[in-house]
Order: structure tokens, then C-alpha cells, then sequence
């Protein structure tokens, strides 16, 4: 009972960080390719893990990664005026390449299929 109610927090907390980074706030360093994939929130809902996936170059993601850490405490205030916890997670944002790694992976099979074809079409 306690991990659903866990998740569906979790999920809250995701839902409003992704929101209150869109929509409050100002800090030109977090890049409009910035998306909250997944919330960690702790059992005790001391602290939360943020995987943000960043799509640009390395530097577009250092940047977003400062801002965001730097704007973590306006944005856990503006999450505890949404959400009605007792407890405002402590956030942590965490770079998270998952997503450019399964394209890169798809672009691999897409190649060896493309090599697998030519030889057959050559034999």
C-alpha cells in the first residue's frame, strides 16, 4: 500500500516539476529540450531523484544541468504551494541519456540490417 502511494506521488512530482520548469521558470540556461522523464521520491518523501533527459550538444546540457540546480529551491518551494504533502522533497537533478542512447542503438540495428540486405541482394 505504501509503494503505491509512493508512486502516485512520484508521479505528481514529476507531472508538477515538469510544469513549474515550463511555465515559472526564467533562467535561460535550462534549454526548451529539457524533459523530466522519471521522479525518485524517497519513502519517507525527504528527497526526490529528477532524471532530466537534455537533447543538444554537451554544453547545452552542462547549462541546463546548472540552472536547474540552480533554481532547485524556487522550484521545490513552487512545488510545495502545488502539492498538498506535509513534506517538500530535497531535489536532486540528474542527467539522464537514455533516450540518446536507444536512438544511437536503433541507428546501429538500422545499419546492420541496411549491410544485411545489400549482401543478399548481391548474392
Amino acid at each position: 500500500m505504501k509503494h503505491q502511494r509512493i508512486g502516485r506521488i512520484s508521479e505528481e512530482v514529476k507531472k508538477e516539476i515538469s510544469r513549474i520548469i515550463r511555465e515559472d521558470v526564467k533562467d535561460p540556461r535550462i534549454g526548451q529540450m529539457a524533459s523530466i522523464l522519471r521522479a525518485d521520491v524517497s519513502g519517507d518523501l525527504r528527497h526526490a531523484k529528477i532524471y532530466v533527459s537534455v537533447l543538444g550538444n554537451e554544453q547545452e546540457k552542462t547549462s541546463t544541468m546548472e540552472g536547474l540546480g540552480r533554481a532547485a529551491g524556487f522550484i521545490r518551494k513552487e512545488l510545495g504551494r502545488a502539492l498538498a504533502i506535509r513534506y517538500v522533497p530535497e531535489l536532486t537533478f540528474i542527467l539522464d541519456t537514455s533516450i540518446e542512447y536507444s536512438v544511437d542503438i536503433s541507428k546501429k540495428i538500422m545499419e546492420v540490417k541496411r549491410k544485411q540486405e545489400k549482401s543478399n541482394g548481391e548474392e
